[in-house]
């Protein structure tokens, strides 16, 4: 990211010893190493700008390998580059020169403050001092944001190829305080499938009983639906399905210090029960789920 930069050193996938399920797992924002150059162009201190991080979100999905998945993991932040927006939803505002005429200034993320090259962390903390040069943003779309996609599609296209439809679980978190608008209901996981457009509903309402199984209180879709990547790669009449897992930050670190709780093991277990579940659900409905994809 400084300079020139491996694709290894941006991200990595940790492969099981053999694929023996039928799922792809993908921890997009939980990327840490922050380019020196990156951390001079802000305004924010090495601690406010990790707010927008899924803090430690791959090492509680840490347990996919194991169970003979392949777990895909962003070592930029995303604070840096978000690959869970298309590839060119940019804020003209941002940037000292004009856009390409392709790009989309006008989404409602856009407008957040959240696009590709995000203006803001989270509560609203503008990250640079001063505007960018295009050309570094469009580097960055290049050099980053393509050979992610370029990869979570390999490993989509292989899953597929070897069992006849494949499950993405695209790894996430969310501020502690989130509450359900007009119940007060506090989660603690947020299944997203897009309103039902990503995944089979047999699909969410299983990850959603699993949790629930667990103890925790797991809702659908709100606040969060999934983004990008959970609606880009989510197929379900060719046998693709994608489900959005947000977990609330709250139940394994402390927001204030961004330091794990002593119990983070403890979730981190019942996570690995979750996909170790969802795992024998699908190899017991495999059948239906290749049919719908027919």
């Amino acid at each position: 990211m400084d300079g020139e930069t491996s694709e290894s050193e941006l991200f990595e996938v940790r492969e099981p010893d053999t694929q023996s399920i039928p799922f792809v797992y993908n921890s997009p924002h939980s990327g840490r190493r922050y380019p020196l150059s990156f951390l001079a162009a802000s305004r924010l201190d090495g601690k406010s700008i990790r707010r927008s991080e899924d803090h430690y979100v791959d090492e509680l999905f840490g347990a996919a390998p194991s169970l003979g998945a392949p777990l895909l993991v962003a070592h930029f932040p995303r604070a840096y580059i978000d690959v869970n927006r298309e590839p060119y939803e940019l804020d003209p505002r941002m940037f000292s020169g004009p856009l390409p005429s392709f790009a989309n200034s006008h989404s409602v993320r856009v407008a957040g403050g959240l696009g590709t090259i995000p203006r803001i962390v989270a509560e609203n903390m503008e990250i640079y001092a001063g505007r960018l040069n295009v050309g570094e943003g469009l580097e960055r779309i290049e050099n980053v944001y393509k050979p992610y996609h370029a990869r979570l599609r390999k490993l989509i296209a292989r899953t597929h190829a070897i069992f006849g439809f494949g499950v993405l679980i695209d790894c996430h978190s969310m501020p502690g305080n989130i509450r359900l608008s007009g119940s007060g209901i506090k989660p603690d996981f947020i299944i997203g499938d897009r309103y039902g457009t990503s995944a089979s509903a047999d699909l969410t309402n299983a990850a959603i009983s699993f949790l629930e199984e667990l103890g925790f209180t797991a809702v659908r879709n709100k606040p969060y639906a999934g983004g990008f990547i959970t609606e880009h790669y989510g197929r379900p009449a060719r046998g693709l399905h994608a489900l959005q897992v947000e977990v609330n930050r709250a139940l394994y670190v402390d927001e204030a210090t961004l330091q794990k709780r002593p119990d983070f093991h403890v979730l981190a277990g019942a996570i690995s029960v979750f996909m170790d579940n969802m795992a024998r659900f699908v190899d017991r409905f495999t059948d239906d789920m290749a049919l719908a994809a027919e």
